[in-house]
């Protein structure tokens, strides 16, 4: 934004940073929030203490102290945040989407900093990871990051001199990203935010006590999972029938063989439609030394690349629409969005502090930020999020999901009936606020000692 921009949503701007007030106890920190913000909206190049200062026409080092040493309830500033947009936002079928993110650093001082796996560049890379949590519309039109909160690597920090340093707090330790995940969502609900959906990527997928956070929680989710998960399209009792891989499963097993692909166009792009065409049966695993299920399983391919597939799990009620399923399941991508903008025009990844509470305090205002960027978006285009007809969000009364997850009885697949019964061409652009229809009684969660 230009500097006349900035000056035209000026009356805007205060008011909204009103509503921060009391996360100061002075007058001056204050008058920093309304600086560094403001310095963040703006056109320049690097938006680090320093040059948000000299735009701003204060010295350097006020930001650098309000970042650092000022007194200032950052945590209050965070829930906030999310308390604005609880309130303002509220969608009862809003997708709670979890990431991480990493922030190239040089040198081995900055809090947190290590040799780890930085997603924006694809590679092992000396950085700084962070986790969020962002809220997003049902409708997708409205996005905003929610939580932030740095990953403290495992024994990397453990030299107590190299702790006192950077300032990390004693009670920050090292805990994996899905733990610090899980409590963002509570973190969140406890400030009113309520999300009819949560959905994150494999690597979380692949993690079972996240999997079993969600559940505990009552928290619908779509997650995708890697094709080496393994599990059961039957009941399996004892049996004996060890588990297998989904991939295989998806590929050589009757429900889905004998299971047509039906087509959905995802959304538009600028390289033209996506379509993917999809598969879904009931699904068991073991999570937690116990079977759990029936879950969703679903297949999808990518229609102009069947090589491409992905694989999908859902603890989604039955008369779920499928439609609805999918459209979270690739709802990925606003966390994605949100990421590029705060790093590409806010500056998220120019904090160039060494201590953890100044980088913290830095994500988080960057997160005040992006709401007012979100909500002035929202007003351009007059249209308010919410009022989606779909199915509850209380997970906590679990319903028997095979009837909605298998696919309709049929007769042995033969060649007459494919000649008569084809492989669907067309596809499905049916919209994913389908209204719902279940009628099936709920059950007791099934769950089994194997």
């Amino acid at each position: 934004m230009t500097t006349d921009q900035i000056l035209s949503l000026g009356p805007e701007l205060a008011g909204f940073l009103d509503e921060f007030d009391d996360c100061f106890g002075r007058s001056e920190p204050r008058s920093h929030l309304a600086n560094y913000v403001r310095g963040q909206l703006s056109n320049l190049p690097r938006k680090s203490a320093e040059p948000l200062a000299i735009f701003a026409g204060v010295a350097p080092r006020t930001l650098q102290e309000f970042l650092g040493t000022d007194e200032w309830d950052h945590e209050k500033l965070r829930d906030r945040t999310q308390q604005i947009a609880a309130r303002d936002h509220a969608d009862d079928q809003a997708i709670g989407v979890i990431d991480d993110s990493g922030h190239s650093k040089k040198g081995n001082h900055t809090a947190c900093v290590s040799r780890q796996w930085c997603g924006n560049k694809g590679k092992v890379d000396n950085c700084v990871v962070t986790v969020h949590l962002t809220f997003v519309s049902y409708d997708m039109r409205f996005r905003t990051m929610l939580d932030s909160t740095p990953f403290l690597p495992e024994k990397v920090w453990d030299d107590p001199a190299r702790r006192r340093a950077a300032a990390i707090p004693d009670a920050v330790v090292y805990r994996p990203k899905y733990a610090i995940a899980l409590e963002q969502l509570d973190r969140a609900e406890a400030n009113g935010v309520r999300f009819g959906w949560i959905t994150a990527d494999e690597w979380y997928a692949m993690m079972p006590p996240f999997l079993e956070g969600l559940e505990q929680r009552g928290r619908r989710f779509v997650l995708e999972v890697p094709r080496d998960t393994r599990g059961w399209l039957f009941f399996p009792g004892n049996t004996g029938v060890e588990p297998k891989r989904i991939d295989n499963l998806c590929r050589y097993s009757r429900p889905m063989m004998q299971q047509p692909w039906t087509r959905f166009h995802i959304k538009d792009t600028g390289n033209g439609p996506q379509v993917w065409e999809v598969k879904a049966t009931a699904f068991w695993m073991m999570l937690g030394g116990e079977l759990r299920g029936p879950y969703w399983l679903v297949y999808a391919r990518n229609v102009l690349d069947p090589a491409e597939e992905k694989y999908f799990l859902s603890n989604a009620a039955p008369g779920s629409p499928l439609e609805a399923i999918l459209h979270v399941a690739f709802g990925r991508w606003p966390i994605e969005r949100c990421l590029e903008d705060e790093k590409s025009e806010l500056g998220l990844s120019h904090f160039e502090v060494r201590k953890y509470e100044s980088m913290l305090r830095h994500l988080l205002i960057t997160q005040v930020s992006h709401l007012f960027l979100a909500r002035q978006n929202c007003r351009l285009r007059g249209k308010k999020s919410g009022g989606h007809d779909l199915p509850s969000t209380d997970c906590r009364r679990r319903l028997d999901r095979r009837s909605a997850a298998l696919p309709s009885r049929s007769t042995k697949t033969t060649r007459k009936s494919r000649e008569e019964n084809p492989t669907p061409t067309t596809t499905n652009r049916r919209r994913a606020e389908k209204p719902y229809q279940n009628t099936f009684e709920p059950v007791e969660t099934i769950k089994h000692r194997y």
